[in-house]
C-alpha cells in the first residue's frame, strides 16, 4: 500500500506547493481544495453539461461560501467520521436578530459549524443511528480505518494530475476491502437514490474513488464503493448502495471526457461556455404539442 505522507497547510493566497508524486496525504481539507490544478471527482462533474468548462473555471477562482444548507450534512460528517470543524450551538430562537448573526458569523471565522439546540441534538441523534446499524456501523469502525485521507494521482493517458479525498479510507486487511462515502439526503429509498446518482453524478465520484484506490495499490479489481446514504429526518434511515456496472461505465466514460476536456482547456488557456457556435432551438417538445394543434 501507498504511505500516507503529511502534507503541510495552505500558508499563502498561492497556495501550497503542487503535488507532483502520487501518494496518500494526511492535509486538512481547506488544504485539500486549495490544490486546483489537480481535478478532483465535483470538478469532473462541473466540466460537463449541464454545467460548462467557464463555470468550472470560475468557480475555481471564488471562495466557496458556507450555506446554511450544508450545516447539517457537515456535521453529522463529523460526528460519523470522528474529524471535521468543531460544531457550535448559537441559542437563540430566530437567527435574523443582529447578535444571532453575529454568533453565526463569528463561528464561521473559526471555522465551526453554527447549530441550532435542535440541530445540535438532530446530528448526534443521526450518529447514533448509524452506529446502531448492523453493517454502516463496521463500515465507518474507527480501529479499522482512517477519515478524511486525500489521494492524488496521474492520468496515464492525458498526464492531468488527479485528487480524491476519501471520506473513509480502511486499514489493510484480508477480504474484499469495501470503501464507504457517507451521504446524507432527504430519502434513503432506493428508487429515490437512483435519482440522485444522476443528478449529483455520484456514479462518477465511483469511478474516480476506484480509480485513485487501483492507482496507488489501495485496492484492487474485486473491491468495493459504496455509498451510506442517510435521511436527515427521523428515524435517520440508512440505505448502503452499491453503484452497478452499467452506471460505473458510464461514469468513466464521463470522466474520460472531463479529462480530456481539462487537459485541452489547461494547454490553451481557454475555457469555453456551452457552445462557440449558433445554437437552433426548438420549442420544448411540450409546447410545441400544445401549440401546434391551435396554430398550424
Amino acid at each position: 500500500m501507498t504511505t500516507t505522507v503529511q502534507a503541510e497547510a495552505t500558508t499563502s493566497a498561492a497556495g501550497p506547493a503542487p503535488i507532483t508524486e502520487p501518494g496518500i496525504y494526511d492535509m486538512d481539507n481547506d488544504t485539500y481544495h486549495s490544490h486546483r490544478y489537480a481535478l478532483s471527482s465535483s470538478g469532473a462533474r462541473k466540466l460537463l453539461p449541464p454545467s460548462c468548462p467557464a463555470i468550472f473555471r470560475y468557480q475555481q477562482t471564488q471562495p466557496q461560501q458556507p450555506k446554511k444548507v450544508w450545516d447539517i450534512g457537515n456535521a453529522a460528517h463529523k460526528l460519523v467520521l470522528g474529524n471535521g470543524p468543531a460544531l457550535r450551538i448559537v441559542d437563540h430562537e430566530r437567527w435574523d436578530t443582529k447578535a444571532a448573526k453575529a454568533e453565526v458569523a463569528e463561528a464561521r471565522a473559526a471555522g465551526a459549524i453554527p447549530l441550532k439546540a435542535a440541530e445540535h441534538q438532530q446530528v448526534h441523534d443521526m450518529a447514533d443511528a448509524l452506529r446502531r446499524h448492523p453493517f454502516a456501523s463496521l463500515l465507518f469502525d474507527p480501529e479499522h480505518g482512517t477519515p478524511e485521507q486525500s489521494l492524488f494521482w496521474r492520468d496515464d493517458r492525458t498526464g492531468v494530475m488527479r485528487r480524491a479525498r476519501l471520506d473513509w479510507l480502511p486499514n489493510p486487511r484480508t477480504g474484499r476491502l469495501i470503501i464507504p462515502d457517507y451521504k446524507t439526503c432527504r430519502s434513503a429509498d432506493p428508487e429515490k437514490l437512483a435519482k440522485d446518482i444522476d443528478e449529483y453524478g455520484y456514479h462518477q465520484q465511483d469511478d474516480t474513488y476506484r480509480s485513485a484506490a487501483k492507482a496507488l495499490g489501495i485496492a484492487d479489481e474485486d473491491a468495493a464503493f459504496v455509498f451510506v446514504c442517510q435521511e436527515k429526518t427521523a428515524p435517520y434511515v440508512i440505505t448502503v448502495v452499491e453503484v452497478n456496472a452499467t452506471a460505473r461505465r458510464i461514469g468513466a466514460a464521463r470522466n474520460r471526457r472531463a479529462l480530456e476536456t481539462f487537459a485541452r482547456c489547461t494547454a490553451t488557456g481557454y475555457w469555453p461556455g456551452y457552445s462557440d457556435d449558433v445554437v437552433p432551438l426548438s420549442l420544448p417538445g411540450w409546447a410545441e404539442t400544445r401549440d401546434s394543434l391551435e396554430y398550424l
